[in-house]
């Protein structure tokens, strides 16, 4: 007789899904009843999950409780220094192997969020797409899986960039200088592009941290 139980839901999947969304932030604590019983899943995958999450050094231990770990400032410049070259490096590949249709779809992702310019949340999550988008284009699996680790803990940062006054359009204006250098296949140029994307996020968010107007 087939097993007609709904499939049970992946605990580490929707953790890493609600650090990366916001909805536990930096500082919060995680609590494996509480975990279980918001997700509708058993403990044990929660306790699994937490303890993944914790290898990865995206909670950490207070005591005997575990919460969304954070990052320093100079655990920030380090991890914008692996961004930026490993990011530079998917452009410099997808200028070379993206397909006709993965360039479409990364204009497209462009002209869209455009309509995103009032929603700073949302137009964050449009831009971990499309930066997604860029690193599968690149068609190499082991950067692909190393720039998932980095992003992952870029979700520590509490704030987004973006949030700051004219960030938005001026990121998108990077976005469609960065798909114009892949759409002419100029892989120089689409790493400068991208590596001065992040160089600009970067400066931005540091300006926001130490209350500068930016």
């Amino acid at each position: 007789m087939s097993d007609l139980r709904p499939p049970q839901r992946d605990a580490y999947a929707l953790l890493l899904e609600a650090i990366d969304t916001g909805v536990y932030r930096p500082g919060d604590r995680l609590v494996e009843n509480e975990l279980a019983e918001r997700f509708g899943v058993s403990r044990t995958p929660i306790r699994e999950a937490l303890q993944r999450l914790e290898t990865q050094s995206l909670l950490t231990r207070d005591g005997r409780s575990l919460m969304v770990a954070s990052l320093d400032h100079n655990q920030m410049a380090e991890l914008y220094i692996v961004r930026t070259e490993l990011e530079g490096l998917a452009a410099e590949l997808a200028a070379r192997h993206a397909t006709a249709e993965e360039l479409r779809v990364l204009a497209q992702m462009v002209a869209e969020d455009r309509n995103r310019l009032d929603d700073p949340q949302a137009l964050s999550r449009a831009n971990r797409r499309f930066h997604k988008r860029i690193h599968l284009a690149s068609h190499n699996m082991f950067l692909v899986r190393q720039l998932d680790l980095v992003h992952r803990s870029m979700a520590l940062l509490a704030t987004t960039s973006l949030a700051v006054e004219g960030r938005g359009v001026v990121a998108l204006e990077e976005h469609a200088c960065i798909v114009a250098a892949l759409e002419a296949r100029d892989s120089v140029a689409a790493r400068d592009a991208l590596t001065a994307h992040i160089s600009q996020a970067y400066e931005t968010r540091l300006r926001h941290d130490s209350g500068q107007d930016v």
